[in-house]
């Protein structure tokens, strides 16, 4: 009797463990068929970056200054739960070459840099965030 119950606990056991590695192949399969749609970014707005803190050690928006060649762009993608925007200008003085609005979690906004130069930008909800992009 008790061989009989340690077989079946055997094959109870065996039978669980294929089950779980189907399981597992299914889901790693799914998620790595859904990274194929996620969209690179350039510059990133990382979490946690809308209270203040992130400017002290330059990461709210990572990085905070990016250099390209002209005409190529640039893609912001917001990795925070809050909402935040990609601005040109300062916060006490807009430029209006360029405003994303407000991006939700995980949208993205991409600017196409045609002119040589400097550009600074903000976030409209959270002034402490600040970047640069340089267009040479």
């Amino acid at each position: 009797m008790i061989k009989k119950i340690i077989g079946l606990g055997i094959i109870g056991i065996a039978i669980l463990l294929i089950i779980g590695i189907i399981l597992s192949y299914y889901s790693i399969k799914e998620i790595s068929d859904d990274s194929d749609m996620m969209i690179k970014g350039d510059v990133i707005m990382p979490t946690k970056v809308s209270r203040p803190g992130c400017e002290k050690i330059d990461k709210c928006y990572v990085p905070s200054v990016i250099e390209i060649k002209k005409g190529k762009q640039v893609t912001w993608i917001n990795e925070d739960s809050a909402f935040h925007s990609v601005t040109s200008g300062f916060y006490d003085s807009p430029s209006e070459l360029f405003d994303s609005g407000y991006l939700d979690p995980f949208e993205s906004y991409t600017v196409v840099f045609d002119d040589i130069g400097t550009y600074d930008y903000f976030c409209t909800l959270h002034p402490w965030m600040k970047g640069q992009v340089i267009v040479k």
